[in-house]
């Protein structure tokens, strides 16, 4: 049973899931679920010997290891084939370099590798436990000898992980991201202008603002760009930015972010933009300029930081401070703007991109709080465990898509994964509208502990165009397939996975466009913003952008 069950998740592992996979993500994938299901069929053997079933004879015991011994084989080989061809499909679906099938050979053995030391380790702990079972059973009965021991080693292993192995990683981390943040990157010169946190005029110095918030200040469009661009005369867009080492809590980062608002003239501005920023505190340079090109410069954009770890490490961490964060900083900056006069104070927006998304709903309790708070709404590839996002689609109009659902008609709230779903219905679009952008092949949007053991509605209907038709649901395989998917979401050309940077233009000029904005401007963006973010790609990497897998 260990091993055919072991058989049967090896070979699963190789069927496709979201994301293309390297090999050795392949591999590591197939070892766990090998491994797992080794675990489980040894552990339904267990339950047959213990409960009053017959056990089968010798001869279909025999007839059994021989069909095994011949299927097996036959089996992964035959799944190892079809995953390369799903492989190679997937790639070129998403216009990748197609890849040599030699890596599933590679993915198989290093699988295999992965599978007998997991295998290994928990054999050395259920010895340990079953030694520490018969030196109690010295002095205790032998039922309550087996069950203390295997109590005492589970709670020591625990112990040991928690408490070793797992503080380790988070300390190393911890203070690996932290000398991260520290960094100052060669192309993010400290600002002059006055319109910027950081400058000399700021009340935000440029050493506290984090790696990723001098990034945001000193990047963006010029008003020359900007006035090329519309053709007409443009404003400076005021960007306003509080690190971690600003202040010492959420809320006075949030005073301090609102400060230099005012200080900026921000609420003189059209357009206000709260931004609850991803676990590192980067805010997507191409969300930040669209918006900026749409609106010619009138617009102040504003994001605070929370945190210096990567978005699954902070959720791991500390999962509050993404909410605390959204919830706190725009409940700051509403207060400011909602004593403005009603006919003189900027459009309010909010936007929010993979943990910045969960975190910014925080501040709202659902539609009715969207439509009277906000001018417009933009979230970006949210994580399946976000509140409101969760509820909108578990709430979606009977027989519409959980991957593209629609929520009371599409009145207010709208999901789309490219241009043409924006207008799903042809109900008229009130406004202020909210709009969620998630790809049907991104894992961070369909990622879910309880794809361990349910199939989600996803998986039941017809997939996106660029999900193959051959993905399937398998009890823990699916689960392990996408979190190693999750590693590489944003490693795909944009319009895929968690890469949404061909969408930025049309999410922006759909939920909240200046007036005379046309399609046509917003195609002209849409090239400009591709073409930019290639040559920012290029100067990094020293090479002109030509694969697409760069």
């Amino acid at each position: 049973m260990g091993l055919f069950a072991a058989t049967f998740f090896l070979a699963a592992s190789m069927s496709p899931s979201l994301i293309p996979r390297h090999w050795l993500f392949q591999g590591a994938v197939s070892g766990i679920v090998t491994a797992a299901g080794y675990g489980l069929g040894v552990f339904l053997s267990y339950l047959w010997r213990r409960l009053p079933f017959r056990e089968p004879s010798t001869r279909i015991k025999e007839w059994a290891w021989r069909t095994l011994a011949v299927t097996g084989p036959v089996g992964v080989i035959l799944m190892a084939v079809l995953g390369v061809g799903w492989q190679r499909q997937l790639h070129r679906r998403m216009d990748m370099t197609v890849p040599s099938g030699w890596g599933m050979v590679g993915a198989v053995l290093l699988g295999l590798v992965v599978a007998v030391g997991l295998v290994g380790i928990a054999r050395a702990i259920r010895a340990a436990a079953r030694r520490a079972g018969a030196t109690l059973g010295r002095w205790l009965p032998r039922p309550l000898a087996s069950l203390l021991g295997a109590l005492l080693v589970g709670l020591l292993t625990i112990g040991l992980l928690d408490g070793v192995v797992v503080r380790a990683f988070f300390t190393t981390a911890d203070e690996t991201f932290r000398l991260s943040d520290e960094v100052v990157d060669d192309n993010a010169a400290q600002p002059t202008s006055p319109l910027r946190s950081g400058s000399p005029d700021s009340f935000a110095d440029w050493d506290d603002l984090g790696s990723k918030g001098r990034a945001f200040v000193a990047a963006g469009p010029t008003k020359d760009e900007l006035a090329d661009f519309t053709g007409e005369p443009a404003l400076e867009p005021i960007r306003v930015y509080a690190g971690l080492a600003s202040t010492e809590d959420i809320h006075s980062r949030a005073e301090l972010a609102v400060a230099e608002l005012e200080r900026t003239g921000a609420f003189d501005r059209a357009v206000l933009c709260v931004i609850t920023t991803t676990g590192t505190g980067w805010v997507d340079p191409q969300a930040a300029a669209a918006l900026e090109y749409i609106w010619s410069g009138d617009t102040a954009l504003a994001a605070v930081q929370y945190s210096y770890l990567p978005s699954w490490l902070s959720f791991l961490v500390d999962s509050a401070r993404a909410h605390e964060a959204g919830a706190e900083f725009f409940n700051v900056v509403y207060d400011h703007w909602s004593k403005l006069p009603e006919d003189d104070r900027p459009l309010l927006l909010v936007f929010g991109e993979s943990l910045g998304a969960d975190g910014s709903e925080a501040a709202f309790s659902g539609s009715a709080d969207l439509s009277n708070r906000t001018d417009g709404v933009l979230w970006v590839g949210p994580p399946n465990f976000s509140e409101l996002w969760s509820t909108f689609t578990s709430q979606r109009d009977p027989g519409t898509l959980e991957r593209l659902p629609v929520y009371e008609g599409g009145e207010t709230i709208r999901f789309a994964a490219g241009p043409e779903d924006l207008d799903p219905t042809g109900t008229p679009w009130k406004e202020p509208r909210v709009l969620y952008l998630q790809h049907a092949s991104d894992p961070v949007v369909w990622w879910s502990s309880r794809l361990i053991l349910r199939q989600p509605d996803w998986l039941r209907e017809p997939p996106g165009p660029d999900v193959l038709h051959e993905v399937r649901w398998y009890p823990l395989v699916t689960f392990w397939q996408l979190s190693a998917d999750m590693a590489n979401a944003k490693r795909v050309p944009a319009g895929h996975g968690h890469n949404y940077g061909g969408l930025f233009a049309d999410g922006w000029a759909a939920v909240a466009s200046s007036p005379g904005w046309s399609q046509n401007d917003t195609d002209r963006l849409h090239d400009l913003l591709a073409a930019q973010a290639d040559a920012a790609l290029s100067s990094v990497l020293g090479v002109r952008v030509t694969d697409p897998d760069l």
